[in-house]
């Protein structure tokens, strides 16, 4: 039978490291699942001056936290979540070809502070999509468009091209290019996805493509992306005062359930969800 943990912790930044912090503390049988480094949001910042006891960069700061990370064996399982899915026995979680299951679920994956592409949310589920492995092969000798965020996604677009007839690849960094005679990369930026029911266009300055689906391969991922069902506010995850959200043992912390984005913020609300997950556990398990 699969490992079901007692909760299941999403997103390698301050807001997951001490949800994951205090879940060790409480006892609780967790997996921690995110990119490792705390996030590049703060390993590049110039200089932290609002968090208690810490003046110096964002490197700085993650180094010290990855100091106790080891000191205190906190175990991190690199992965990128792309689908959370409730029952009556928990949550399954997918991350790519791997499956994670656990009783409850704390989300922490921050948000896309760049906004989204007009479309975007509109057409989630019917042709625009977050994960390659999930949906490629659903675009076989289709035509696809990929709006890629960073060079770590540069293999996802190659593994599209596998199934897609051609994939129009809008590169939003700076670094290596995906490359396949099938690939055709572009350098301005996407203005909209359209179409009537479906995807049918993806715009672009002077130009439309016609498509069949659109990628977006980014690190955060919109709440309803992630979580069918979830209640969002935009970027935003709704949760009440114990971060619990609309869905029983799915809780939310950190920049993802909204302003400030700040790290004081994030720590507290990592730890506040921990212990609103042995509370829920201690509920449900009697």
């Amino acid at each position: 039978m699969q490992h079901r943990y007692d909760v299941a912790i999403v997103g390698g930044g301050i807001a997951g490291y001490t949800a994951a912090l205090t879940a060790k503390t409480l006892l609780l049988d967790y997996v921690w699942l995110g990119e490792e480094g705390f996030g590049e949001k703060l390993r590049s910042a110039e200089k932290i001056s609002n968090f208690p006891a810490l003046t110096g960069t964002g490197a700085d700061f993650a180094a010290a936290l990855e100091a106790q990370r080891a000191r205190e064996a906190i175990r991190l399982t690199p992965a990128r979540v792309d689908g959370v899915y409730g029952g009556e026995e928990g949550f399954l979680l997918t991350a790519g070809d791997a499956e994670y299951a656990a009783r409850a679920v704390i989300l922490a994956t921050g948000v896309e502070t760049k906004g989204t592409l007009k479309g975007e949310r509109d057409f989630l589920g019917r042709g625009v999509s977050y994960c390659a492995v999930c949906d490629g092969a659903l675009y076989r000798g289709k035509k696809i468009a990929a709006v890629v965020s960073s060079e770590k996604y540069a293999e996802e677009v190659e593994y599209l091209a596998r199934f897609a007839d051609m994939v129009w690849c809008f590169c939003l960094y700076k670094g290596r290019l995906p490359h396949g005679d099938n690939i055709a990369v572009r350098t301005e930026r996407p203005l909209a996805v359209e179409g009537e029911g479906r995807v049918e266009r993806i715009v672009c300055e002077g130009e439309t493509l016609p498509v069949d689906g659109v990628f977006f391969l980014k690190d955060c991922l919109p709440p309803r992306a992630l979580c069918g069902g979830l209640e969002a506010d935009g970027a935003h995850v709704r949760v009440n005062r114990d971060l619990s959200t609309n869905l029983p043992g799915l809780f939310a912390a950190g920049d993802l359930t909204g302003r400030p984005y700040q790290y004081a913020k994030a720590a507290g609300e990592g730890c506040v969800a921990a212990h609103s997950v042995r509370a829920f556990l201690a509920k449900t398990q009697k």
